[in-house]
């Protein structure tokens, strides 16, 4: 296959450093429904996903569920000791390093993550040799999940220009004892554009798909109310929705009641627009079980980031990928192929994590 080669000039700009791709190829990006003028030169900003699958530390938290207390400890079953818990940031470093790094060298200017105990993995994360460089910072607040889980965004401020945020909660009327990880909506701006990142992580499902989906529309009515908000309060604003949601992109939790659109050319100013739906359909997945592929870790992006004609004076969306390098699939034996884990049971696999982490791409002329 022919493959236009890609040259990035590295520019000292508006106090950031933008990386400009002075021809891209759309066989490159491994986009086919758009086409870019390869006589111009764009901007290319990598925003991504990653579910880090139980990044505790090894330091009983009484504010945790007391199984995962147990567990996460050099006593517990899983002895998870301090050397178990440097190797799996390792790995994490790793994939977040690789992610997106065939266009933008920096990866992911802005990283979503769930399943975290606290800010202190985050800041010992994002220390590893093979991030430092990039100077992640951390928006991070606690929720109030039972077993003791959040969600985050990290964003390096060369290219995202932090300004606020907040968390909201997923409560249920009926169920008085029902609790679940907050959302967190994060605002800055990104070469002088405005943008919002909503961070994700609905309620499992566990005790059965059917039983557990009323949770899930609970979590994405909050994810609407987020989003609705954002229209109506700042209009024409640019917002990316992420998460590992726990329903698939087809399920009615994304197109009921979020009422997400999975095709790009019928996407209509004010509507949602999930990149991940047609990737699901071509049996692409995050995560499997009993033999069948999931895409739980999902983007939803707004109208204003969907390409209207062939101007792409603004950031607009480009192109969205599952990060499945071959080191990140599990070896050998009757997973051969599955997201390769850190444990599986009291196991130690020295994996990195049980979904395949996903990114997407906005871009621009320069």
């Amino acid at each position: 296959m022919l493959v236009y080669p890609l040259y990035l000039v590295v520019l000292e700009r508006m106090k950031r450093i933008i990386f400009t791709a002075i021809l891209v190829s759309c066989q490159y990006l491994n986009v086919s429904a758009q086409e870019l003028d390869k006589s111009k030169s764009y901007e290319v900003v990598c925003v991504g996903f990653y579910n880090l699958e139980n990044l505790f530390d090894t330091i009983a938290d009484p504010d945790t569920l007391k199984i995962l207390q147990d567990e996460f400890t050099p006593d517990g079953p899983k002895q998870f000791t301090s050397a178990r818990y440097y190797q799996k940031l390792t790995n994490l470093a790793k994939v977040i390093a690789d992610m997106g790094s065939e266009t933008t060298p920096d990866g992911p200017a802005v990283l979503g993550v769930c399943e975290i105990e606290n800010r202190e993995v985050l800041e010992d994360l994002v220390a590893m040799p093979a991030i430092a460089e990039r100077d992640y910072q951390i928006v991070h607040y606690h929720s109030p999940d039972r077993r003791g889980i959040d969600v985050a965004l990290l964003y390096q401020a060369k290219y995202f220009n932090y300004e606020s945020s907040a968390t909201f909660t997923v409560k249920d009327e009926n169920d008085p004892n029902f609790i679940t990880r907050d959302q967190l909506l994060v605002s800055g701006t990104i070469g002088g554009e405005k943008f919002h990142f909503m961070v994700a992580h609905w309620p499992s499902r566990r005790g059965g798909q059917k039983k557990s989906a009323p949770k899930r529309a609970m979590a994405a009515e909050v994810g609407k109310y987020i989003m609705d908000s954002l229209e109506v309060n700042d209009p024409g604003s640019k917002f990316i929705y992420m998460g590992d949601l726990n329903d698939d992109p087809v399920s009615p939790s994304l197109k009921k009641v979020l009422g997400t659109e999975g095709k790009i050319d019928r996407v209509e100013e004010g509507d949602l627009y999930n990149p991940m739906e047609d990737l699901f359909k071509k049996g692409i997945g995050t995560l499997a079980w009993r033999d069948n592929w999931n895409l739980f870790d999902q983007f939803v992006c707004s109208s204003t980031l969907v390409e209207t004609g062939s101007q792409f004076d603004s950031y607009k969306y480009f192109n969205a990928k599952v990060h499945n390098a071959d080191y990140l699939k599990n070896p050998e034996g009757s997973f051969k192929g599955y997201p390769f884990r850190s444990y599986v049971g009291p196991n130690w696999q020295g994996g990195y994590s049980d979904h395949f982490p996903v990114y997407l791409y906005l871009i621009r002329e320069r």
